[in-house]
């Protein structure tokens, strides 16, 4: 496909999203952030900096929004012992060749030592080598094609598309002792087949059939992809599609009464606060969805300072989504392998260092402690919890979260073995 053939595929995806959308002692302000003086840092400040596609097709920047109001508010705390976090935003606008553009100005002009918060489908790709040759770490917040979490210097919060799929087929199988199912994606490249192929991997090996439907963005028909599944006669159909493909294609599935023979399942972009809504009562109890955080209403103390950092540090304006949470997420583990360091020495290569020697970060949004390591790829987050619509809003799955028995994850068990992670 070529360049500008994927940009349009690319546009169709994310107009079709709909993407709206705690350690330590309380600062005075009530918010925890870094070392919670409630006193200015003002010494030489410390360049960080983020790729998001904020502009073109759809605004995908809320990872960097929020990692941007963390980083406001360490600094209005202490600070990195002392010194600012200057923390440099850029919009890649959906294209690759800016995207390598202004990264590569992020990395050789401006001299960032890390980056966090980057939220892009276009970057990864375009700058994995740049940031492996340069020595440069990427904390990103969410990563969607594979290159994401293909890389040695890129690391995202997020579990991903195929991981969320292959927790949706697991939950189907245990449940409903599901034995057949289509998977349906879009056929972005990078996405395509490769985030449906984690539940046909793992079906192979647990006695399930899986196929895909992989369907065009931007001119998919709701109700002949419904009933082109349903005459593959499966047990369960996996959506792994975005809020803004999904709710069409579960309406055409009520209108051929497809959801009371079928049991339907989906990947993570499905939860969203105004779903279970627009999807009616139909889908009460035969709707479930594989979350990559924990709940955005949940009670931890690290959820509800990431709500209280978004009102006090970021815009009205800014979701509070999971992409907020996962760019939360990532400002705070750069923040926090950044004051273990001496204030004096930090640089790249340091940060670099310190960043691949986080092993046990932990935080409520998350169903287990975040690494890093020293692999040669990160899929660090592969758990997530399960919850169904009930109408009105989300009802969570009793068990808490489930682990990913993706094949392709053998690499990342191997590794958290020799971190003597479980």
């Amino acid at each position: 496909m070529k360049r500008h053939q994927k940009k349009i595929a690319l546009s169709a995806f994310v107009g079709a999203m709909g993407i709206a959308g705690a350690g330590g002692a309380w600062a005075q302000s009530g918010l925890d952030c870094g070392l919670n003086t409630g006193k200015p840092a003002t010494g030489e400040p410390i360049p960080i900096g983020a790729v998001v596609g904020k502009t073109g097709p759809d605004d995908f920047s809320a990872s960097g929004q929020a990692a941007a109001a963390y980083f406001k508010c360490v600094n209005a705390n202490g600070g990195i012992n002392g010194r600012p976090v200057d923390y440099i935003v850029v919009d890649d606008q959906w294209n690759p060749e800016t995207a390598a553009q202004v990264a590569s100005k992020l990395v050789k002009d401006r001299k960032v030592v890390a980056l966090a918060g980057s939220t892009s489908f276009v970057e990864c790709g375009a700058n994995a080598k740049m940031y492996a040759d340069e020595g440069v770490m990427v904390i990103a917040g969410t990563g969607v094609p594979r290159e994401c979490f293909n890389a040695r210097n890129y690391v995202p919060v997020n579990a991903g598309p195929r991981v969320s799929a292959t927790i949706a087929a697991m939950y189907a199988a245990q449940k409903y002792k599901a034995k057949k199912m289509v998977c349906i994606i879009p056929n972005i490249p990078s996405l395509g087949n490769w985030a449906c192929e984690g539940p046909k991997e793992w079906g192979r090996k647990n006695g399930v059939e899986v196929e895909t439907i992989a369907i065009d963005p931007g001119s998919a028909d709701a109700t002949s992809t419904m009933l082109q599944a349903a005459a593959k006669k499966p047990d369960t159909i996996i959506m792994n599609v975005p809020k803004g493909i999904l709710v069409p294609m579960l309406a055409a599935a009520e209108q051929q009464n497809i959801g009371k023979k079928i049991r339907f399942v989906s990947a993570a972009p499905a939860y969203n606060a105004d779903v279970p809504k627009a999807i009616g009562p139909y889908w009460k109890g035969n709707f479930d969805v594989n979350l990559e955080f924990n709940p955005l209403e949940s009670a931890g103390p690290d959820n509800k300072n990431w709500l209280a950092v978004m009102d006090k540090y970021g815009a009205k304006s800014d979701p509070r989504d999971t992409f907020s949470q996962a760019g939360y997420l990532a400002a705070r583990i750069v923040t926090q392998a950044l004051l273990k360091m001496d204030p004096k020495k930090i640089d790249r290569a340091g940060v670099t260092d310190a960043l691949r020697k986080v092993s046990d970060f932990k935080s409520d949004i998350l169903c287990k402690p975040f690494y890093v390591g020293s692999g040669n790829r990160h899929n660090a987050n592969n758990s997530g919890p399960v919850a169904s619509p009930d109408g009105n809003g989300w009802r969570f799955a009793p068990g808490g979260c489930l682990t990913a028995e993706d094949p392709e994850l053998v690499d990342i068990r191997a590794d958290e073995q020799k971190m003597g992670l479980k």
